[in-house]
């Protein structure tokens, strides 16, 4: 029953930025946890970042920190990856997802629902 779509990507050029949103249906948002994972041609899925139900707690991968940030916006059952500074290795299919506990944890297994991918490109 729970739901989630990606919105906003696209092409951006290194050093520009760019706002993926995710939204959820289904479940009230302040119930779940939402981590966004990223998979580039060639490599496994990876973790980005995550955001626990409360918004109290974040956690970022080592290769997007001080570059990426994620919010959310309960009100509007909306989830935001802000990226600033994108280089060419984060070109990939973005995704969301939802932990049904309400933590904040890059694993993958800990997500039960995930949102079809949008597809970003950095490119010069």
């Amino acid at each position: 029953q729970l739901q989630l779509v990606e919105s906003g990507g696209g092409s951006v050029q290194p050093g520009g930025s760019l706002r993926l949103s995710c939204a959820v249906s289904g479940l009230t948002l302040d119930l779940v946890g939402i981590g966004w994972f990223r998979q580039a041609p060639g490599k496994e899925r990876e973790g980005v970042s995550c955001i626990s139900a409360s918004g109290s707690s974040t956690n970022y991968a080592d290769s997007v920190k001080g570059r990426f940030t994620t919010s959310r916006d309960n009100a509007k059952n909306t989830v935001y990856l802000q990226m600033d500074s994108p280089q060419s290795e984060d070109t990939a299919v973005y995704y969301c997802a939802a932990q049904m506990s309400g933590r904040c944890m890059l694993a993958e297994y800990e997500f039960r629902y995930w949102g079809q991918g949008t597809q970003v490109t950095v490119s010069s």
